[in-house]
């Protein structure tokens, strides 16, 4: 190789080397307290958002009601994506800088994959499916399920659905329905469809949904928070939206 053809190859290799040194300096770990209601979108988003800016996320999953506890506790984090509701709360007390609406969802019902699925079209079909159900999942501490141990007040079947209820405090209870041990669940949409071996029934009636807003909010004193202001832009892309609906979701 002559000379000059050296200096201009490993010119445009000093270049590159550069450019790689810049962008893993410019890297952030981006800490997320996230609602398992948004699990389904974030493991089909995250590995892009990484690929493209160089970032990586490190992300614990719960209910938006115990992340929040933690936030209030003190527990250090960039970002936060609960339900509007607990975001709102947040906001009062000064824990987070602002808050970006990002998806809403509704509550539904599965069965284990090719059981049959009971008629929920009306209020009354669906009490009737509840009475009917030998055991119903829902959570004590996520949005829908709290929503649902209120729900069942108002039908008038509390009684008879707790008895037969299989709880858990958080987390996707479509995997009892898949295991067999529970006929029934009940939570956010997404959640539901992201279980394998169930069958999604469909959303509560109109007159009885629920509908739950997923909310992003840098921390007060992140320390990505520019990064983690980068990282809500990006799940309020088009792109982002395409997502969100595939998985059960409506943006904003």
């Amino acid at each position: 190789m002559k000379l000059g053809a050296f200096i201009a190859t490993a010119g445009k290799i000093g270049a590159a080397i550069a450019l790689t040194q810049a962008a893993v300096a410019g890297a952030a770990e981006i800490r997320v307290l996230c609602s398992t209601g948004m699990s389904s979108v974030m493991s089909v988003l995250v590995p892009e958002f990484e690929r493209t800016t160089g970032h990586k996320l490190s992300i614990a999953y719960d209910t938006a009601n115990l992340l929040m506890g933690r936030i209030k506790g003190g527990e250090a984090a960039d970002l936060a994506i609960l339900t509007g509701p607990a975001m709102d709360e947040l906001l009062k007390q000064g824990k987070v800088a602002g808050r970006t609406d990002l998806a809403r969802s509704g509550v539904g019902i599965s069965v284990r994959s090719g059981a049959p699925k009971p008629d929920i079209g009306s209020v009354e079909a669906l009490k009737r499916a509840l009475l009917n159900a030998k055991s119903v999942a829902y959570t004590t501490t996520g949005a829908s399920g709290v929503y649902f141990a209120g729900l069942i007040e108002r039908l008038g079947i509390a009684e008879q659905v707790k008895a037969k209820a299989k709880l858990r405090p958080g987390g996707a209870v479509g995997e009892l329905v898949a295991k067999g041990e529970a006929e029934m669940a009940v939570q956010q949409i997404p959640e539901l469809m992201s279980v394998a071996g169930t069958d999604l029934v469909g959303p509560l009636p109109p007159e009885v949904q629920y509908v739950t807003v997923f909310s992003a909010g840098v921390l007060a004193g992140a320390k990505e928070g520019a990064a983690a202001q980068a990282l809500v832009n990006f799940l309020s892309t088009p792109a982002a939206a395409r997502v969100l609906k595939a998985k059960g979701m409506e943006p904003g």
